[in-house]
C-alpha cells in the first residue's frame, strides 16, 4: 500500500495528468461497459458498476462518459472484453501484477511480455508473485474529511480492517467482498470519497535505491500507456530520499 500511494504521488509530481487522464478516463469507461455487460445495468443493482461509476465519479469522469460507457454495454456491437492478470518481475527482482481487459488475448500478452523484456523485466507464469499480495478493497479520503480518530471510528463501524491517515489522507482497507458495503457506509458518514477499488496489498516489499525505482518507473510508464493495460501494482518499498530525488 505505501508503494502504491507513493507511487501516485511521483505520477502527480512528474506532470504527467493530462496523457494519463485520457488513458485513465478511457479505462474506466470501459471498466463500466465491462461490469454493465456482465451484469445489470443499473449501479444499484450491480456492486462491482457501481464501484466501477464510484470510482470514474471520483476521477472527475463527465457524466455523459459514464452513461455512454452504460448504453455501450446494451448495443449489439459492444466488444467483448477478457480480463487476464499477468505476473512477473520488474527491476531489482520487485514483484509486478498487471490486470488487462483486452478484445485481443494474442496481442496483449506478446505487448506485456516484450515491455517486461525491455524494461528489465521477466513475465512469469500466472501466480508467480499473485502470493505476495492480498485482494483487499481501498477507499481513500482526504485529509480534511476529519482527523485520525474520527475516520477511524467510521471506518471500524463501517467493517474496514485497517485505517492509515497521514498528512495526504486517509487510505481505508477492508476485505475485497466487503468494499460495496463499507464504501456505502463511508459515504453515508464521511461523504464522497477520493477513490474506491479493488487492490492488490502487498504482504511483503522489496526495497529499492534510486536506480533501482528509476528503472522501475520505467517499466510502469510503459505499460501503463498500454490501452489494454488497466492496472500495475508493483511491491517496491523507497526510503523518502530516494522518492525526493525522482
Amino acid at each position: 500500500m505505501a508503494g502504491h500511494s507513493k507511487w501516485a504521488n511521483i505520477q502527480h509530481r512528474k506532470g504527467r495528468q493530462d496523457k494519463l487522464r485520457s488513458k485513465l478516463f478511457s479505462k474506466l469507461a470501459k471498466e463500466i461497459t465491462v461490469a454493465a455487460k456482465m451484469g445489470d445495468p443499473d449501479p444499484d443493482k450491480n456492486p462491482r458498476l457501481r464501484l466501477a461509476v464510484k470510482e470514474a465519479k471520483s476521477q472527475s469522469v463527465p457524466k455523459d462518459v459514464i452513461d455512454r460507457a452504460i448504453k455501450k454495454s446494451q448495443g449489439g456491437d459492444a466488444e467483448n472484453y477478457d480480463e487476464i492478470r499477468y505476473e512477473g518481475y520488474g527491476p531489482g527482482g520487485v514483484a509486478v501484477i498487471v490486470e488487462t481487459m483486452t478484445d485481443n488475448k494474442n496481442r496483449t500478452a506478446s505487448t506485456v511480455r516484450s515491455t517486461f523484456t525491455k524494461n528489465g523485466g521477466n513475465l512469469g507464469e500466472t501466480g508467480s508473485v499473485g502470493f505476495m499480495f492480498d485482494r483487499k478493497g481501498q477507499v481513500i479520503y482526504p485529509a480534511a474529511v476529519g482527523d485520525a480518530d474520527t475516520v477511524m471510528m467510521a471506518a471500524i463501524e463501517a467493517g474496514a480492517e485497517d485505517v492509515d491517515s497521514s498528512d495526504e489522507g486517509h487510505v481505508i482497507i477492508c476485505a475485497d467482498t466487503d468494499l460495496n458495503t463499507v464504501s456505502t457506509a463511508l459515504e453515508a458518514e464521511l461523504g464522497e470519497s477520493e477513490s474506491t477499488k479493488l487492490i492488490w496489498q502487498p504482504t511483503t516489499t522489496t526495497e529499492l535505491d534510486l536506480e533501482g525505482m528509476t528503472k522501475l518507473m520505467k517499466l510502469i510508464d510503459a505499460l501503463e500507456d498500454d490501452d489494454d493495460i488497466q492496472n500495475v501494482t508493483a511491491n517496491f518499498e523507497a526510503s523518502d530520499e530516494v522518492m525526493a530525488q525522482l
